[in-house]
């Protein structure tokens, strides 16, 4: 067991929690911290939270820590959750006692491209310093790691990927969670319609967006299908299956549009388009009750003829004609595409109607 002692500053905030600073040598913290990089188990689950590596600015920080006048004056964020011995010296002054054997105890929140600069450099005696949090458990360390990092420009498909494994968090985030914990269940489930098709942090050959899938699941569950099953008590699994069956539905009637398209060559698979078939999901749910494969194909099936996914036109009205691929993922442009959609399919589905009723 390798042991490292540190005299550090500890500052009063939140009661119960240890907020502590300290110099120390990088190599230091890289022998007592992981640099956890955010990536999927075998069997679908998160695992670790940080972004990976961006190579050209890990390169610009090593230059620049080659020069003799260097400074790095920002703190790396360094969370624990066992390991740790904190022991009073004076007011405000503490012993840090950091415990290694097995695994390392602590997890880099933020500086992680710092820390990785300093790897293979021999800067000798040149110290960092630490802001160290102690965690109660893994849960409140992910919920330090999104609260820190939601006001820097991190990539927020990180964040939303990370929503579904965190609990504590503002309530500005629970729609977006929820959403993003279905698109986590639709993109990892084996027999999901759209596994892996879903583009994520940790999945970056999807092609769907994941924040066009997540408003998708948002828009239902604010005023449509998803919220009607909100009071069931399996209501997730019923708004997943829900969801699937309906994609599984598209993926039938409109096989070459969507079997190997990309959004540039498939408006079906554009963020405008996802967003705008999910009002078409809303009307087959309330007007025919449609909840599986089976009962969606009928009603896709009559919209087919007045779209253009691929090729062609979209005829929105007689003045407001457009080829197939410039409908943008613009507010305007999903509000067109779907009211358009919508009135399309209200006008198939009074027809279907007519002809049953002779």
């Amino acid at each position: 067991m390798n042991i490292y002692k540190y005299t550090a500053l500890r500052a009063h905030q939140a009661e119960g929690h240890d907020v502590l600073s300290f110099a120390v040598q990088p190599k230091d913290i890289l022998a007592f911290s992981e640099i956890e990089r955010v990536s999927r188990q075998q069997d679908g689950n998160l695992k670790g939270f940080q972004r990976h590596q961006i190579a050209s600015h890990i390169k610009e920080i090593r230059d620049y820590l080659t020069r003799q006048d260097a400074l790095l004056p920002n703190a790396v964020i360094v969370a624990f959750i066992d390991g740790v011995e904190v022991k009073d010296i004076a007011p405000g002054v503490v012993e840090v006692k950091i415990k290694v054997d097995d695994s390392k105890p602590g997890f880099v929140v933020d500086g992680q491209q710092r820390l990785t600069a300093f790897s293979g450099l021999n800067k000798v005696g040149f110290e960092v310093f630490v802001s160290a949090l102690i965690c109660k458990d893994y849960n409140e360390l992910r919920q330090q790691f999104v609260l820190i990092n939601n006001t820097r420009p991190l990539p927020k498909t990180l964040i939303y990927e990370l929503l579904p494994n965190v609990e504590g968090l503002p309530e500005r985030f629970t729609a977006r969670k929820f959403a993003a914990r279905l698109v986590d269940r639709l993109n990892f489930t084996p027999d999901s319609a759209l596994f892996s098709e879903i583009r994520q942090h940790t999945n970056p050959r999807g092609v769907i967006s994941d924040t066009a899938m997540q408003k998708l699941i948002m828009n239902s569950a604010s005023d449509g299908a998803i919220r009607e099953l909100i009071k069931e008590e399996d209501f997730e699994d019923r708004a997943y299956n829900l969801v699937n069956e309906y994609f599984r539905a598209i993926k039938q009637v409109f096989g070459p549009e969507w079997n190997g398209m990309q959004p540039r060559t498939s408006r079906l698979k554009h963020g405008a388009g996802i967003v705008a078939m999910g009002y078409v999901m809303e009307l087959l749910y309330s007007n025919r009750n449609a909840t599986t494969c089976d009962e969606f194909v009928p009603g896709l099936d009559a919209l087919r003829e007045f779209t253009a996914w691929t090729s062609g036109l979209w005829r929105f009205a007689d003045y407001d004609v457009r080829p197939w691929n410039e409908v943008q993922n613009t507010p305007s442009d999903i509000y067109l595409l779907s009211n358009y959609l919508v009135r399309s399919l209200k006008k198939a589905l009074r027809k279907q109607l007519k002809v049953v009723n002779g």
